[in-house]
């Protein structure tokens, strides 16, 4: 009840703080849920591929990857199914899958921040049109009025200001909870192909070296 009286109590501004602030929760669930299923461990999927790369099994590496549909290992099965091409083929295959699969895990995070800043912005502009509409309405009011009506708009703004404000709080919290989720997938990718190729690379050598 008391939520419902002070967005009443607030005026017009709190209608579009409160459409920023129903996307930034969407935006917030919808990134978390993608990013959790991106979420791998990256040391003990290369041991597997590994242990397979080492024994010439190939086949066994790419299952081992599609197993688990996550952008790493999307990008490691690409180089391996040119794992019979020169590294240079074997680089630009998970090049071009990480073209694909990269922007995935960034995307839409970006906008959680700039939310942020304009939920701050509109109860920002909420506060100074209760303010302006406040004193406005007194200056030709009667004496015994004046009280009643300043607290209104000034209630009014206070309200903008305290929803725009959290609502921005929010937006930029989670935009920096999830940068950082978003980062560490994005070295863990790095990391990985980076190993992939190096075992794809070396053991393709081993096995030249013993023919």
């Amino acid at each position: 009840m008391f939520l419902m009286e002070a967005f009443k109590e607030g005026g017009w501004g709190m209608y579009p703080i409160l459409l920023i602030c129903i996307i930034t929760i969407y935006l917030t669930i919808d990134r978390t849920s993608y990013l959790a299923k991106c979420k791998v461990d990256a040391d003990r999927l290369i041991s597997l591929i590994k242990s397979q790369i080492v024994s010439g099994n190939i086949r066994g590496a790419v299952s081992t990857c599609q197993a688990t549909p996550v952008p790493l290992t999307k990008i490691i099965a690409a180089g391996l199914m040119k794992a019979g091409g020169s590294e240079h083929d074997i680089q630009q295959a998970m090049d071009e899958e990480a073209l694909r699969e990269l922007p995935k895990v960034e995307k839409r995070t970006g906008y959680l921040a700039m939310l942020g800043n304009l939920a701050t912005l509109a109860g920002l502009l909420g506060t100074i049109t209760g303010l302006i509409k406040s004193f406005g309405a007194v200056a030709g009011v009667d004496p015994s009025m004046k009280a009643t009506m300043l607290s209104k708009g000034i209630s009014e703004a206070m309200n903008c200001t305290a929803f725009g404000l959290g609502t921005g709080i929010f937006g930029l919290a989670a935009f920096a909870v999830l940068n950082g989720k978003t980062q560490a997938i994005l070295d863990g990718v790095n990391q990985g192909t980076v190993e992939a190729l190096n075992l794809v690379v070396a053991g393709r050598s081993d096995t030249g070296a013993q023919h």
